[in-house]
């Protein structure tokens, strides 16, 4: 499961990250750090334009398949689990032409303790934007409006995320952008790509309970309770 996370890196720093179309970020809005992202909210992306390259853009969080009726559909899709994803009717067909990379400079996740759900914000250990591997989709509104939707992929959990929770995002390589968006005649080729990322690579730490609430939206939200 990752159902909030954090992404506070500005745009300049994603392009560099991510190789971005550097010629289409002047167009975009300001960056603003987000520090409590969650489902049904607009989540940035990247993912390759009809040249190839590769751009940043926005979707709603929540994938809603095509054939929804409605896009309520999609605030139970913000994950989609590698081990079915090539097979379950919700993700097969963004799974072979679909795909983006969601940056996030840390992710939340509830640590069952004596005490209650103690939240735990994780980050990368050298503190650079994770990238999540991400599916995504059209969808039009019986009105005609037209929604762009993503979830974020699942896999088992390494040694440290196995002491907080039983699944984690699956985190690519910078390496492996490349072939995770632009899929090619196996879609399945990609499945190598959904092991579970290095857990020395990561830390972790308890924060306050503020982030409970997705309508708290302040640094507090990452700081490391004392």
């Amino acid at each position: 499961m990752c159902g909030r996370f954090a992404l506070i890196s500005p745009t300049e720093q994603l392009a560099e990250t991510f190789q971005l179309n550097t010629a289409e970020l002047s167009a975009m809005p300001p960056s603003v750090p987000r520090y409590n992202i969650a489902p049904t909210q607009p989540v940035t992306a990247v993912r390759l334009n009809q040249s190839g390259e590769r751009e940043l853009t926005f979707f709603h969080w929540g994938l809603i398949p095509s054939w929804s009726k409605d896009m309520k559909f999609g605030s139970r899709l913000i994950n989609a689990r590698s081990e079915t994803v090539a097979e379950k009717p919700s993700f097969r067909t963004a799974f072979k032409r679909r795909r983006c990379i969601i940056p996030a400079d840390g992710f939340f996740e509830w640590q069952k303790t004596d005490s209650g759900k103690q939240p735990m914000y994780i980050h990368a250990a050298d503190k650079t934007p994770f990238a999540f591997a991400g599916l995504w989709e059209f969808w039009t509104s019986p009105d005609g409006d037209a929604i762009q939707s993503c979830t974020i992929l699942t896999t088992e959990p390494n040694e440290l995320m196995a002491q907080i929770h039983n699944r984690m995002p699956v985190i690519l390589e910078p390496e492996d952008f490349q072939d995770w968006l632009e899929p090619g005649p196996n879609p399945t080729d990609a499945f190598h790509l959904f092991r579970s990322y290095p857990a020395h690579k990561m830390a972790a730490y308890p924060v306050s309970t503020i982030v409970n609430n997705p309508r708290n939206e302040t640094p507090a939200c990452i700081d490391r309770l004392q």
